[in-house]
Protein backbone atom coordinates (compact mmCIF):
# COMPACT_ATOMS: atom_id res chain seq x y z
CA UNK A 1 0.00 0.00 0.00
CA UNK A 2 1.51 3.36 -1.46
CA UNK A 3 1.93 5.99 1.70
CA UNK A 4 -0.19 8.89 0.95
CA UNK A 5 1.65 12.55 1.07
CA UNK A 6 0.37 15.68 1.67
CA UNK A 7 -1.04 17.37 -1.68
CA UNK A 8 1.30 19.92 -4.43
CA UNK A 9 -0.64 22.03 -6.47
CA UNK A 10 1.31 20.61 -9.52
CA UNK A 11 3.69 16.84 -10.30
CA UNK A 12 5.84 17.37 -12.67
CA UNK A 13 7.08 13.45 -13.94
CA UNK A 14 10.85 14.16 -15.14
CA UNK A 15 13.52 17.17 -14.54
CA UNK A 16 15.08 17.43 -17.78
CA UNK A 17 14.83 20.80 -20.26
CA UNK A 18 10.58 20.49 -19.72
CA UNK A 19 10.37 19.59 -16.37
CA UNK A 20 12.47 22.54 -15.42
CA UNK A 21 10.96 25.17 -17.85
CA UNK A 22 7.44 24.63 -16.77
CA UNK A 23 8.67 24.13 -12.86
CA UNK A 24 10.28 27.29 -13.46
CA UNK A 25 7.05 29.55 -14.90
CA UNK A 26 4.66 27.78 -12.64
CA UNK A 27 5.86 28.18 -9.63
CA UNK A 28 6.63 31.99 -10.61
CA UNK A 29 2.67 32.02 -10.31
CA UNK A 30 2.91 31.02 -6.74
CA UNK A 31 2.56 27.51 -7.20
CA UNK A 32 3.66 24.71 -4.63
CA UNK A 33 5.42 22.47 -7.80
CA UNK A 34 7.37 18.86 -7.16
CA UNK A 35 9.05 17.51 -9.49
CA UNK A 36 9.99 13.70 -9.28
CA UNK A 37 12.72 11.99 -11.52
CA UNK A 38 13.92 9.10 -11.74
CA UNK A 39 17.81 9.24 -11.91
CA UNK A 40 20.11 10.84 -9.46
CA UNK A 41 20.65 14.61 -8.95
CA UNK A 42 23.57 16.25 -11.52
CA UNK A 43 24.53 19.17 -10.99
CA UNK A 44 27.67 20.78 -12.93
CA UNK A 45 30.02 21.52 -9.98
CA UNK A 46 30.18 18.54 -8.62
CA UNK A 47 28.63 15.87 -11.63
CA UNK A 48 30.71 17.48 -14.26
CA UNK A 49 34.08 18.71 -12.77
CA UNK A 50 36.10 19.37 -14.95
CA UNK A 51 38.51 17.69 -13.55
CA UNK A 52 37.22 14.53 -14.69
CA UNK A 53 34.53 14.78 -17.27
CA UNK A 54 36.62 14.42 -20.23
CA UNK A 55 36.76 11.03 -19.46
CA UNK A 56 35.69 9.04 -22.74
CA UNK A 57 35.74 5.62 -21.39
CA UNK A 58 33.57 6.27 -18.51
CA UNK A 59 30.76 8.93 -20.58
CA UNK A 60 31.35 8.14 -24.31
CA UNK A 61 31.75 4.40 -23.99
CA UNK A 62 30.30 2.98 -21.00
CA UNK A 63 27.43 5.95 -21.00
CA UNK A 64 27.74 6.89 -17.55
CA UNK A 65 24.47 9.33 -17.55
CA UNK A 66 22.31 7.49 -19.83
CA UNK A 67 19.42 4.90 -19.07
CA UNK A 68 20.46 1.53 -18.93
CA UNK A 69 17.85 -1.54 -19.72
CA UNK A 70 17.91 -3.00 -15.91
CA UNK A 71 16.33 0.03 -15.31
CA UNK A 72 13.93 0.42 -18.85
CA UNK A 73 14.54 -1.77 -21.57
CA UNK A 74 12.29 -1.47 -24.20
CA UNK A 75 11.16 -3.94 -27.37
CA UNK A 76 11.66 -4.10 -31.08
CA UNK A 77 10.41 -4.99 -34.22
CA UNK A 78 10.76 -4.00 -37.79
CA UNK A 79 6.62 -4.78 -38.44
CA UNK A 80 3.65 -6.32 -37.18
CA UNK A 81 4.22 -9.62 -38.99
CA UNK A 82 7.29 -9.88 -36.17
CA UNK A 83 7.65 -10.79 -33.03
CA UNK A 84 9.31 -8.32 -30.91
CA UNK A 85 12.42 -9.06 -28.84
CA UNK A 86 14.02 -6.79 -25.78
CA UNK A 87 17.00 -4.58 -26.53
CA UNK A 88 19.62 -5.63 -24.14
CA UNK A 89 21.80 -2.68 -24.88
CA UNK A 90 20.63 0.87 -26.12
CA UNK A 91 22.43 1.43 -29.05
CA UNK A 92 20.49 3.31 -32.04
CA UNK A 93 19.19 5.68 -29.51
CA UNK A 94 20.40 6.59 -26.65
CA UNK A 95 17.86 8.22 -23.35
CA UNK A 96 19.34 10.34 -20.77
CA UNK A 97 18.81 9.47 -17.24
CA UNK A 98 18.91 12.21 -13.90
CA UNK A 99 18.59 15.55 -13.50
CA UNK A 100 19.06 17.73 -16.75
CA UNK A 101 17.91 14.65 -18.83
CA UNK A 102 18.80 14.75 -22.47
CA UNK A 103 19.65 17.91 -22.24
CA UNK A 104 23.24 17.19 -20.56
CA UNK A 105 24.33 14.98 -23.31
CA UNK A 106 23.32 16.98 -26.28
CA UNK A 107 25.42 18.19 -28.88
CA UNK A 108 23.46 21.71 -28.81
CA UNK A 109 21.94 22.06 -32.64
CA UNK A 110 19.04 24.39 -31.59
CA UNK A 111 16.76 24.89 -34.41
CA UNK A 112 13.14 26.01 -35.59
CA UNK A 113 10.61 24.17 -37.44
CA UNK A 114 9.39 26.09 -40.60
CA UNK A 115 5.75 26.91 -41.09
CA UNK A 116 5.80 24.38 -43.80
CA UNK A 117 6.76 21.60 -41.04
CA UNK A 118 4.16 22.70 -38.76
CA UNK A 119 1.42 22.27 -41.70
CA UNK A 120 3.09 19.37 -43.23
CA UNK A 121 -0.25 17.79 -44.55
CA UNK A 122 -2.01 20.66 -45.13
CA UNK A 123 0.86 22.13 -47.38
CA UNK A 124 1.75 18.82 -48.81
CA UNK A 125 -1.78 18.26 -50.37
CA UNK A 126 -2.12 21.89 -51.43
CA UNK A 127 1.33 22.14 -53.61
CA UNK A 128 1.29 18.33 -54.71
CA UNK A 129 -2.22 16.85 -54.30
CA UNK A 130 -3.41 13.93 -52.16
CA UNK A 131 -1.68 11.21 -53.75
CA UNK A 132 1.87 12.43 -52.73
CA UNK A 133 1.10 11.50 -49.46
CA UNK A 134 -1.01 8.21 -50.09
CA UNK A 135 1.09 5.71 -48.25
CA UNK A 136 2.14 8.41 -45.21
CA UNK A 137 0.39 9.13 -42.15
CA UNK A 138 1.43 12.87 -41.74
CA UNK A 139 -0.59 15.55 -39.52
CA UNK A 140 -0.75 18.95 -38.80
CA UNK A 141 0.51 20.06 -35.58
CA UNK A 142 -2.41 22.25 -34.86
CA UNK A 143 -0.18 24.57 -34.16
CA UNK A 144 1.28 27.73 -36.23
CA UNK A 145 4.89 28.72 -36.74
CA UNK A 146 3.68 31.86 -35.89
CA UNK A 147 2.09 31.03 -32.78
CA UNK A 148 5.42 29.55 -31.84
CA UNK A 149 7.52 32.25 -32.91
CA UNK A 150 7.71 34.19 -29.47
CA UNK A 151 8.13 30.47 -27.77
CA UNK A 152 11.45 29.89 -29.67
CA UNK A 153 12.88 32.78 -28.76
CA UNK A 154 12.31 32.25 -25.17
CA UNK A 155 13.92 29.50 -25.67
CA UNK A 156 16.82 30.84 -27.72
CA UNK A 157 17.31 33.39 -25.33
CA UNK A 158 17.20 31.42 -22.08
CA UNK A 159 20.05 29.33 -23.68
CA UNK A 160 22.18 32.14 -25.52
CA UNK A 161 21.93 30.55 -28.45
CA UNK A 162 24.98 31.09 -31.14
CA UNK A 163 23.57 31.97 -34.39
CA UNK A 164 22.80 34.11 -37.50
CA UNK A 165 19.15 35.20 -38.65
CA UNK A 166 18.57 34.51 -42.04
CA UNK A 167 14.89 36.03 -42.30
CA UNK A 168 14.12 39.26 -39.75
CA UNK A 169 10.46 39.98 -40.42
CA UNK A 170 10.47 38.90 -43.97
CA UNK A 171 13.88 40.02 -45.25
CA UNK A 172 16.47 37.55 -45.57
CA UNK A 173 20.09 38.49 -43.99
CA UNK A 174 23.46 37.56 -45.44
CA UNK A 175 25.14 34.95 -43.76
CA UNK A 176 22.28 33.44 -42.33
CA UNK A 177 19.89 30.59 -43.08
CA UNK A 178 17.88 31.92 -46.80
CA UNK A 179 14.75 29.39 -45.87
CA UNK A 180 13.75 29.46 -43.00
CA UNK A 181 10.44 30.80 -41.57
CA UNK A 182 10.71 34.77 -40.31
CA UNK A 183 12.20 35.80 -36.80
CA UNK A 184 11.30 38.59 -35.15
CA UNK A 185 14.86 39.53 -33.81
CA UNK A 186 18.99 37.83 -34.11
CA UNK A 187 20.28 35.41 -32.23
CA UNK A 188 21.64 36.22 -28.67
CA UNK A 189 24.98 35.95 -29.82
CA UNK A 190 27.06 35.74 -32.78
CA UNK A 191 28.07 32.61 -34.31
CA UNK A 192 30.65 30.06 -33.42
CA UNK A 193 34.01 31.05 -35.03
CA UNK A 194 34.56 28.19 -37.45
CA UNK A 195 37.25 25.62 -37.52
CA UNK A 196 38.63 24.73 -40.96
CA UNK A 197 36.57 21.45 -42.06
CA UNK A 198 33.09 23.49 -41.88
CA UNK A 199 34.89 26.61 -43.38
CA UNK A 200 36.19 24.26 -46.64
CA UNK A 201 32.48 22.46 -46.45
CA UNK A 202 30.80 25.86 -46.89
CA UNK A 203 33.40 26.69 -49.36
CA UNK A 204 32.93 23.54 -51.32
CA UNK A 205 28.62 24.06 -51.10
CA UNK A 206 29.00 27.49 -52.81
CA UNK A 207 31.08 26.32 -55.22
CA UNK A 208 28.03 24.19 -56.63
CA UNK A 209 25.21 26.95 -55.80
CA UNK A 210 24.01 25.62 -52.15
CA UNK A 211 23.74 28.15 -49.27
CA UNK A 212 25.67 27.13 -46.38
CA UNK A 213 25.50 29.26 -43.10
CA UNK A 214 26.63 28.66 -39.43
CA UNK A 215 24.56 26.25 -37.50
CA UNK A 216 22.76 27.63 -34.87
CA UNK A 217 24.43 26.53 -31.66
CA UNK A 218 24.17 25.61 -27.86
CA UNK A 219 27.50 26.04 -27.27
CA UNK A 220 27.77 29.67 -26.43
CA UNK A 221 30.18 31.93 -28.67
CA UNK A 222 30.71 34.00 -25.91
CA UNK A 223 30.06 34.47 -22.13
CA UNK A 224 26.04 35.67 -21.76
CA UNK A 225 23.78 36.14 -18.50
CA UNK A 226 20.12 34.98 -19.25
CA UNK A 227 17.02 36.64 -18.79
CA UNK A 228 16.91 34.69 -15.58
CA UNK A 229 19.93 36.47 -14.50
CA UNK A 230 22.18 32.97 -15.07
CA UNK A 231 25.92 33.42 -16.04
CA UNK A 232 27.45 31.21 -18.92
CA UNK A 233 30.79 31.01 -20.15
CA UNK A 234 32.13 31.02 -23.85
CA UNK A 235 32.88 27.80 -25.28
CA UNK A 236 36.22 26.74 -25.24
CA UNK A 237 36.18 23.96 -28.03
CA UNK A 238 37.46 20.74 -25.71
CA UNK A 239 35.43 18.27 -28.10
CA UNK A 240 33.41 16.91 -25.33
CA UNK A 241 29.70 18.19 -25.95
CA UNK A 242 27.93 14.58 -27.19
CA UNK A 243 27.58 12.11 -24.40
CA UNK A 244 29.08 14.29 -21.85
CA UNK A 245 27.97 17.53 -19.50
CA UNK A 246 29.59 20.71 -19.95
CA UNK A 247 32.40 20.82 -17.07
CA UNK A 248 32.82 24.59 -18.41
CA UNK A 249 28.73 26.35 -18.14
CA UNK A 250 29.07 26.78 -21.96
CA UNK A 251 26.52 24.53 -23.01
CA UNK A 252 23.30 24.97 -22.48
CA UNK A 253 20.75 22.52 -20.28
CA UNK A 254 18.96 22.44 -17.48
CA UNK A 255 21.88 22.84 -15.35
CA UNK A 256 23.70 26.37 -16.88
CA UNK A 257 20.45 28.17 -17.81
CA UNK A 258 17.36 27.17 -14.93
CA UNK A 259 18.32 25.07 -11.95
CA UNK A 260 20.46 27.42 -10.36
CA UNK A 261 17.80 29.86 -10.10
CA UNK A 262 14.60 27.06 -9.68
CA UNK A 263 16.31 24.93 -6.90
CA UNK A 264 16.06 28.04 -4.82
CA UNK A 265 12.37 28.79 -4.92
CA UNK A 266 11.00 27.66 -1.33
CA UNK A 267 7.85 26.44 -3.38
CA UNK A 268 9.99 24.11 -5.33
CA UNK A 269 11.21 20.57 -4.76
CA UNK A 270 12.74 17.94 -6.79
CA UNK A 271 12.59 14.32 -5.83
CA UNK A 272 15.15 12.05 -7.33
CA UNK A 273 16.02 8.88 -7.43
CA UNK A 274 12.34 8.18 -7.69
CA UNK A 275 10.25 6.52 -10.21
CA UNK A 276 7.10 7.02 -11.27
CA UNK A 277 4.57 3.69 -11.93
CA UNK A 278 1.64 5.69 -12.79
CA UNK A 279 -0.64 8.88 -13.04
CA UNK A 280 -3.83 7.60 -10.79
CA UNK A 281 -7.26 8.99 -12.20
CA UNK A 282 -10.58 9.40 -10.34
CA UNK A 283 -13.20 6.67 -10.55
CA UNK A 284 -14.37 8.01 -13.69
CA UNK A 285 -10.84 7.99 -15.68
CA UNK A 286 -11.43 11.70 -16.35
CA UNK A 287 -9.18 13.69 -13.98
CA UNK A 288 -6.00 12.87 -12.55
CA UNK A 289 -5.27 12.97 -8.84
CA UNK A 290 -1.96 12.52 -8.76
CA UNK A 291 0.59 10.14 -9.33
CA UNK A 292 2.05 7.08 -7.55
CA UNK A 293 6.20 6.33 -7.46
CA UNK A 294 8.85 3.75 -5.54
CA UNK A 295 11.74 6.07 -4.13
CA UNK A 296 15.03 3.93 -4.46
CA UNK A 297 14.66 2.60 -0.85
CA UNK A 298 11.51 0.41 -2.51
CA UNK A 299 9.36 2.46 -0.32
CA UNK A 300 6.04 3.11 -2.61
CA UNK A 301 4.64 6.89 -2.71
CA UNK A 302 1.41 8.88 -3.48
CA UNK A 303 1.50 11.91 -4.60
CA UNK A 304 -1.89 13.68 -4.84
CA UNK A 305 -1.79 16.88 -7.23
CA UNK A 306 -4.21 19.11 -8.62
CA UNK A 307 -2.33 19.33 -11.95
CA UNK A 308 0.03 16.08 -13.73
CA UNK A 309 2.56 17.06 -16.17
CA UNK A 310 4.86 14.46 -18.14
CA UNK A 311 7.97 16.32 -18.80
CA UNK A 312 10.06 12.81 -19.34
CA UNK A 313 11.71 11.91 -21.95
CA UNK A 314 9.25 11.02 -25.42
CA UNK A 315 9.03 7.50 -25.14
CA UNK A 316 8.75 7.30 -21.61
CA UNK A 317 5.81 9.75 -21.71
CA UNK A 318 3.94 7.75 -24.37
CA UNK A 319 4.72 4.65 -22.36
CA UNK A 320 3.54 6.33 -18.75
CA UNK A 321 -0.06 7.39 -20.47
CA UNK A 322 -0.67 3.92 -21.14
CA UNK A 323 0.33 2.61 -18.34
CA UNK A 324 -1.90 5.09 -16.63
CA UNK A 325 -5.10 4.62 -19.21
CA UNK A 326 -5.11 7.91 -20.16
CA UNK A 327 -6.32 7.91 -23.88
CA UNK A 328 -6.66 4.93 -26.09
CA UNK A 329 -3.57 2.72 -27.45
CA UNK A 330 -2.96 3.10 -31.27
CA UNK A 331 -4.01 0.13 -33.37
CA UNK A 332 -2.86 0.21 -36.41
CA UNK A 333 -5.25 -2.40 -37.87
CA UNK A 334 -8.08 -0.06 -37.50
CA UNK A 335 -6.49 3.11 -36.99
CA UNK A 336 -8.05 3.88 -33.88
CA UNK A 337 -6.79 5.17 -30.76
CA UNK A 338 -4.36 7.90 -30.23
CA UNK A 339 -1.59 7.03 -27.65
CA UNK A 340 1.33 5.61 -29.78
CA UNK A 341 -0.07 6.85 -33.22
CA UNK A 342 3.00 8.40 -35.41
CA UNK A 343 6.09 7.21 -34.01
CA UNK A 344 8.64 8.99 -36.07
CA UNK A 345 12.47 8.71 -35.72
CA UNK A 346 15.19 10.53 -38.43
CA UNK A 347 16.58 9.53 -41.86
CA UNK A 348 19.90 9.77 -41.59
CA UNK A 349 23.19 9.54 -44.05
CA UNK A 350 27.04 10.36 -43.96
CA UNK A 351 29.78 11.06 -46.12
CA UNK A 352 33.86 10.81 -45.25
CA UNK A 353 36.79 12.39 -47.10
CA UNK A 354 39.92 11.97 -46.85
CA UNK A 355 43.00 13.95 -47.88
CA UNK A 356 46.08 14.36 -48.46
CA UNK A 357 47.21 17.93 -47.97
CA UNK A 358 44.78 19.10 -45.42
CA UNK A 359 44.89 19.57 -41.48
CA UNK A 360 41.97 20.20 -39.83
CA UNK A 361 42.82 19.70 -36.42
CA UNK A 362 39.66 17.88 -34.95
CA UNK A 363 40.44 18.07 -31.38
CA UNK A 364 39.28 21.78 -31.51
CA UNK A 365 35.51 21.02 -31.92
CA UNK A 366 32.20 21.30 -29.64
CA UNK A 367 28.93 19.65 -30.44
CA UNK A 368 27.16 22.53 -32.75
CA UNK A 369 29.87 24.58 -34.13
CA UNK A 370 29.93 23.75 -37.91
CA UNK A 371 28.28 24.93 -41.20
CA UNK A 372 24.55 23.70 -42.71
CA UNK A 373 23.19 23.54 -46.12
CA UNK A 374 19.61 24.02 -46.22
CA UNK A 375 18.88 24.20 -49.80
CA UNK A 376 17.30 20.83 -49.15
CA UNK A 377 15.66 20.44 -46.26
CA UNK A 378 11.73 20.20 -45.57
CA UNK A 379 9.82 21.79 -48.47
CA UNK A 380 12.02 23.98 -49.42
CA UNK A 381 12.91 22.89 -52.69
CA UNK A 382 10.34 21.85 -55.83
CA UNK A 383 9.05 18.21 -54.96
CA UNK A 384 7.07 17.91 -58.55
CA UNK A 385 9.13 16.04 -60.55
CA UNK A 386 10.36 13.86 -57.56
CA UNK A 387 9.23 10.54 -56.14
CA UNK A 388 9.28 11.46 -52.73
CA UNK A 389 8.22 14.22 -50.43
CA UNK A 390 10.57 15.41 -47.41
CA UNK A 391 14.29 16.34 -47.07
CA UNK A 392 17.23 17.19 -44.72
CA UNK A 393 19.87 19.43 -43.59
CA UNK A 394 23.42 18.62 -44.70
CA UNK A 395 25.39 19.23 -42.02
CA UNK A 396 29.23 19.49 -41.27
CA UNK A 397 30.04 19.52 -37.78
CA UNK A 398 33.00 18.13 -36.47
CA UNK A 399 32.31 17.58 -33.18
CA UNK A 400 35.13 15.60 -31.71
CA UNK A 401 38.63 14.35 -32.29
CA UNK A 402 38.38 12.18 -29.19
CA UNK A 403 41.03 8.96 -29.28
CA UNK A 404 38.67 5.88 -28.82
CA UNK A 405 36.01 6.88 -30.60
CA UNK A 406 37.50 9.18 -33.82
CA UNK A 407 39.91 6.76 -35.65
CA UNK A 408 38.32 7.58 -39.44
CA UNK A 409 40.80 5.09 -41.67
CA UNK A 410 40.02 4.23 -45.70
CA UNK A 411 38.40 1.39 -46.55
CA UNK A 412 40.40 -1.63 -46.65
CA UNK A 413 42.37 -0.96 -43.61
CA UNK A 414 42.87 -3.68 -41.26
CA UNK A 415 40.62 -3.65 -37.76
CA UNK A 416 44.08 -3.66 -35.75
CA UNK A 417 47.87 -4.50 -36.26
CA UNK A 418 50.72 -2.25 -37.24
CA UNK A 419 49.01 -1.33 -40.50
CA UNK A 420 45.72 0.06 -38.44
CA UNK A 421 47.83 1.91 -36.41
CA UNK A 422 49.86 3.78 -39.38
CA UNK A 423 46.34 4.43 -41.31
CA UNK A 424 45.35 5.75 -38.08
CA UNK A 425 48.27 8.48 -38.14
CA UNK A 426 48.20 9.28 -41.94
CA UNK A 427 44.01 9.74 -41.47
CA UNK A 428 43.46 11.12 -37.85
CA UNK A 429 43.99 15.11 -38.97
CA UNK A 430 43.21 14.88 -42.68
CA UNK A 431 39.44 13.29 -42.54
CA UNK A 432 36.16 15.19 -42.99
CA UNK A 433 33.08 14.55 -42.44
CA UNK A 434 29.65 15.64 -42.88
CA UNK A 435 26.27 13.98 -42.98
CA UNK A 436 22.27 14.37 -43.87
CA UNK A 437 19.62 15.07 -41.16
CA UNK A 438 16.62 13.82 -43.04
CA UNK A 439 12.75 14.04 -42.07
CA UNK A 440 10.87 10.94 -40.68
CA UNK A 441 7.62 11.21 -42.23
CA UNK A 442 4.49 9.41 -40.18
CA UNK A 443 3.83 6.20 -41.53
CA UNK A 444 0.42 3.94 -40.46
CA UNK A 445 2.65 0.46 -39.30
CA UNK A 446 5.43 2.87 -37.48
CA UNK A 447 3.92 3.19 -33.89
CA UNK A 448 4.35 2.70 -29.99
CA UNK A 449 2.08 0.22 -27.89
CA UNK A 450 2.70 -2.47 -24.60
CA UNK A 451 4.56 -5.19 -25.08
CA UNK A 452 2.75 -8.63 -24.54
CA UNK A 453 5.33 -11.07 -23.23
CA UNK A 454 7.96 -9.05 -21.74
CA UNK A 455 7.64 -6.79 -18.30
CA UNK A 456 9.99 -4.33 -16.31
CA UNK A 457 11.13 -4.91 -12.41
CA UNK A 458 8.03 -3.57 -11.61
CA UNK A 459 5.73 -6.06 -13.44
CA UNK A 460 4.60 -3.11 -15.62
CA UNK A 461 4.93 -4.39 -19.50
CA UNK A 462 7.59 -2.83 -21.44
CA UNK A 463 7.23 -0.48 -24.35
CA UNK A 464 7.05 -2.02 -27.17
CA UNK A 465 8.50 -0.19 -30.56
CA UNK A 466 7.35 -0.87 -34.14
CA UNK A 467 9.53 1.13 -36.61
CA UNK A 468 10.99 0.60 -40.43
CA UNK A 469 11.91 3.76 -42.19
CA UNK A 470 9.72 4.15 -44.89
CA UNK A 471 9.84 4.01 -48.62
CA UNK A 472 9.53 7.66 -49.14
CA UNK A 473 11.73 8.62 -47.06
CA UNK A 474 14.58 6.06 -48.23
CA UNK A 475 14.15 7.40 -51.57
CA UNK A 476 14.49 11.01 -49.91
CA UNK A 477 17.97 10.50 -47.92
CA UNK A 478 19.56 8.81 -51.22
CA UNK A 479 18.77 11.77 -53.44
CA UNK A 480 20.00 14.09 -50.51
CA UNK A 481 22.89 12.13 -50.74
CA UNK A 482 23.47 12.41 -54.49
CA UNK A 483 23.82 16.24 -53.27
CA UNK A 484 26.50 15.52 -50.89
CA UNK A 485 28.61 13.48 -53.15
CA UNK A 486 28.28 16.87 -55.55
CA UNK A 487 30.01 18.97 -52.88
CA UNK A 488 32.21 16.12 -51.91
CA UNK A 489 34.09 16.04 -55.64
CA UNK A 490 33.79 19.92 -55.03
CA UNK A 491 36.38 19.21 -52.60
CA UNK A 492 38.65 17.30 -54.42
CA UNK A 493 39.38 14.89 -51.89
CA UNK A 494 41.49 11.85 -52.59
CA UNK A 495 38.88 9.86 -51.55
CA UNK A 496 35.34 9.55 -50.51
CA UNK A 497 33.25 7.03 -48.67
CA UNK A 498 29.75 7.17 -48.67
CA UNK A 499 27.59 5.78 -45.93
CA UNK A 500 23.49 5.76 -47.15
CA UNK A 501 20.51 4.91 -45.38
CA UNK A 502 18.85 1.60 -46.30
CA UNK A 503 16.01 -0.16 -44.86
CA UNK A 504 15.72 -2.06 -42.25
CA UNK A 505 16.15 -0.03 -39.48
CA UNK A 506 18.82 -2.11 -36.56
CA UNK A 507 18.73 -0.95 -33.32
CA UNK A 508 21.88 -2.34 -32.65
CA UNK A 509 24.49 0.88 -34.03
CA UNK A 510 23.93 4.56 -33.19
CA UNK A 511 21.99 6.64 -35.53
CA UNK A 512 20.02 9.44 -33.38
CA UNK A 513 18.26 10.28 -30.21
CA UNK A 514 15.73 11.96 -31.87
CA UNK A 515 12.69 9.83 -31.08
CA UNK A 516 9.33 11.69 -31.87
CA UNK A 517 6.09 10.79 -31.78
CA UNK A 518 3.46 8.73 -29.64
CA UNK A 519 1.66 11.43 -28.09
CA UNK A 520 1.02 13.75 -30.78
CA UNK A 521 -0.52 17.12 -31.00
CA UNK A 522 -3.34 18.11 -33.35
CA UNK A 523 -6.67 19.92 -33.60
CA UNK A 524 -8.52 16.40 -33.48
CA UNK A 525 -9.03 14.12 -30.97
CA UNK A 526 -9.73 11.07 -33.13
CA UNK A 527 -5.96 11.46 -34.56
CA UNK A 528 -4.42 13.09 -31.79
CA UNK A 529 -3.32 12.52 -28.12
CA UNK A 530 -3.09 16.17 -26.88
CA UNK A 531 -4.33 19.51 -27.94
CA UNK A 532 -2.68 22.46 -29.56
CA UNK A 533 -1.43 23.41 -25.87
CA UNK A 534 -0.29 19.91 -25.11
CA UNK A 535 -3.01 19.08 -23.16
CA UNK A 536 -4.61 15.21 -22.73
CA UNK A 537 -8.17 15.26 -24.83
CA UNK A 538 -9.34 12.62 -22.41
CA UNK A 539 -7.56 13.73 -19.24
CA UNK A 540 -7.52 17.60 -19.17
CA UNK A 541 -5.90 18.01 -15.85
CA UNK A 542 -3.07 16.08 -17.54
CA UNK A 543 -0.22 17.98 -20.03
CA UNK A 544 2.33 15.86 -22.06
CA UNK A 545 5.40 17.87 -22.82
CA UNK A 546 8.16 16.64 -25.44
CA UNK A 547 9.08 15.42 -28.60
CA UNK A 548 6.45 13.24 -27.85
CA UNK A 549 3.77 15.78 -29.79
CA UNK A 550 5.46 15.91 -32.83
CA UNK A 551 3.07 14.45 -35.41
CA UNK A 552 6.11 13.75 -37.40
CA UNK A 553 9.78 14.60 -37.18
CA UNK A 554 11.38 17.47 -39.53
CA UNK A 555 15.23 16.99 -40.80
CA UNK A 556 16.55 19.18 -37.75
CA UNK A 557 17.65 18.42 -34.32
CA UNK A 558 13.87 18.28 -31.83
CA UNK A 559 15.22 20.53 -28.98
CA UNK A 560 14.62 23.86 -29.66
CA UNK A 561 11.20 22.57 -30.82
CA UNK A 562 10.75 21.26 -27.38
CA UNK A 563 11.56 24.24 -25.31
CA UNK A 564 9.62 25.89 -27.65
CA UNK A 565 6.56 23.62 -26.66
CA UNK A 566 7.07 23.42 -22.84
CA UNK A 567 7.08 27.43 -23.14
CA UNK A 568 4.14 27.48 -25.33
CA UNK A 569 2.13 24.90 -22.90
CA UNK A 570 3.31 26.99 -19.92
CA UNK A 571 2.00 30.24 -21.18
CA UNK A 572 -1.38 28.65 -21.81
CA UNK A 573 -1.59 27.10 -18.38
CA UNK A 574 -0.89 30.33 -17.04
CA UNK A 575 -3.29 32.35 -18.70
CA UNK A 576 -5.92 30.46 -19.50
CA UNK A 577 -6.21 27.08 -17.76
CA UNK A 578 -5.79 28.46 -14.32
CA UNK A 579 -8.14 30.46 -14.70
CA UNK A 580 -10.95 28.10 -15.00
CA UNK A 581 -8.64 24.59 -13.92
CA UNK A 582 -10.04 21.16 -15.22
CA UNK A 583 -11.05 23.23 -17.56
CA UNK A 584 -10.34 21.72 -21.66
CA UNK A 585 -8.30 24.57 -23.45
CA UNK A 586 -9.78 23.39 -26.58
CA UNK A 587 -12.97 22.59 -27.60
CA UNK A 588 -13.03 18.92 -29.34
Amino acid sequence: MARKLPPKDVVIVGLGWTGAILAHELTETGLDVVAIERGPWRDTATDFNIGYMQDELRYAVRRDLFLQPAQEAMTMRNTTSQTALPMRDYGSFLPGTGVGGAGVHWNGHTWRFWQSDFETKSHLTQRYGEGRIADLQVQDWGVTYDEMESAYDRFEYLCGISGKAGNLNGNIQEGGNPFESARKREYPLPPMQMPYAPTLFAEGAKSVGYHPFPTPSANLSKSYVNPLGIAMGQCTMCGFCERFGCANYSKSSAQTTILPLLMRKSNFEARCNSEVLQVNLDGAGKMAKGVTYIDSSGVEWEQPAEMVLLCAYGLHNARLMMLSKIGKIYDPQTGEGTVGRNYCYQTNAGIQLFFEDKNFNPFIASGACGQTVDDFNGDAFDHGSLDFVGGAGINCIPTNGRPIGFRPTPPGTPRWGSAWKKATKDNYLSTLGFSSQGSSYAARGNYLDLDPTYKDRFGRPLLRMTFDFPDNDIRMSHWVSDRMVEIAKALKPKQYVEARRNKSWNSVPYQSTHNTGGAIMGADPKTSAVNKYLQSWDVPNVFVIGASAFPQNAGKNPTGTVGALAFHAADAIRNQYLRNPGAALVQA
